[in-house]
């Protein structure tokens, strides 16, 4: 019996509770987490803005250690340190086989599993796949990346999905070149790692936008020459700020389609504007045929950073060892299991970077 998070119902509170893991399977392996950090997507599923089975144990972001292996697996081993991949592609659909691994349409599969029980039986899912919120889990190998040497295990959680994506998203996505300008919209844990993200791609200028004055020194510190608080004047702020041409490059982290507006309006003439942000159907977003001619941008949907995790996290792990990646600068807040639901609350009033649960 281990504790974890799980969420009985679409709605409804998370309840901290002991639940009964088996042994890994055949291709299963089964992780002691160290971290796991609490993301905007795992509100988006407790509100119903995306869906998987439930009741399930939550969590996508996390690392740990190895503690048994099923029959087959041999990239790890018990003892092993790992990062977890909640979307492991299946290397054999249509864009697997196109290299868009970050599109697979067979990721999110094992999310359908029975995975866990409760003490009284009742059959859970494993959220995102990989169950993070939980002392232990057991995931596909598929969702087991080797840890690179040199960076710290409890931190490393945050490569699972906040460093993926928002890194992801300014190199991969948008392809920041060296002197462009950038703006990133929304200062979480994403839009924390794309800032520093186009720091290393040797962005010029880079603007921060939030709602929160708070957020300024994180901003600020994690590379963001400029500074913007969320008004109807931003756009306007922006272009002022870059020559009265708008960035080269607008990184959406919010979902919000009055946010997606401005940062295409606050994107140059041929620039290029990236949603990373998942909002809901509800959230419409309008443009009319004369502006996306005249403007001639890019507006384009990001996923998991467009990473490919296996080949890009030897890459980041390098960028953290040599000092120019600061995981630990992302995380505004650890805590325990029982935290959880104050850090979902604290996403909602828009306060702080990463929430990071230490087990």
């Amino acid at each position: 019996m281990v504790r974890a998070a799980v969420l009985p119902a679409v709605g409804a509170p998370l309840e901290i509770t002991d639940i009964e893991l088996p042994d890994p399977g055949p291709g299963q392996v089964r992780v002691r987490l160290a971290a796991a950090g609490v993301c905007h997507s795992d509100l988006s599923l407790t509100n119903g803005t995306m869906r998987v089975p439930v009741p399930a144990v939550l969590g996508h972001e996390g690392a740990g250690t190895v503690v048994a292996v099923g029959e087959g697996v041999t990239h790890v081993a018990p003892g092993a340190e790992v990062v977890l991949n909640w979307a492991p592609s299946c290397g054999s659909c249509h864009a697997c086989s196109l290299g868009e691994v970050w599109l697979c349409a067979n990721a999110l599969n094992g999310a359908a599993d029975v995975y866990a029980r409760t003490a009284d039986g009742t059959e859970l899912h494993p959220g995102l796949n990989v169950a993070a919120f939980a002392e232990e889990t057991v995931v596909s190998s598929g969702c087991v990346l080797p840890l690179p040497d040199g960076v710290p295990l409890t931190d490393a959680a945050l490569l699972g999905c906040a460093v993926l994506t928002g890194y992801g998203a300014v190199h991969h996505a948008a392809k920041v070149q060296p002197g462009e300008t950038v703006a990133v919209y929304g200062v979480g844990g994403v839009g924390l790692a794309a800032l520093q993200g186009a720091r290393i791609a040797g962005a010029s200028r880079i603007v921060a936008v939030d709602v929160s004055p708070e957020k300024e020194e994180l901003a600020r510190a994690a590379g963001a020459t400029d500074y913007v608080l969320a008004s109807d004047n931003t756009a306007r702020e922006i272009r002022g700020l870059t020559g009265k041409q708008g960035v080269d490059a607008a990184i959406e982290c919010v979902g919000r389609a009055a946010t997606i507006r401005t940062a295409w309006d606050s994107t140059r003439r041929g620039g290029r504007t990236t949603v990373v942000g998942i909002g809901g159907k509800d959230q419409q977003v309008t443009f009319n045929a004369l502006e996306i001619f005249h403007w001639g941008r890019t507006l384009s949907g990001c996923v998991y950073g467009n990473t490919d995790p296996a080949k890009d996290l030897p890459v980041l792990a390098d960028h953290v060892r040599s000092g120019r990646l600061d995981l630990g600068a992302l995380v505004t807040e650890r805590i325990a299991l029982d935290g959880i639901p104050a850090a979902f609350e604290n996403m909602l009033a828009g306060k702080g970077g990463r929430a990071l649960v230490v087990f």
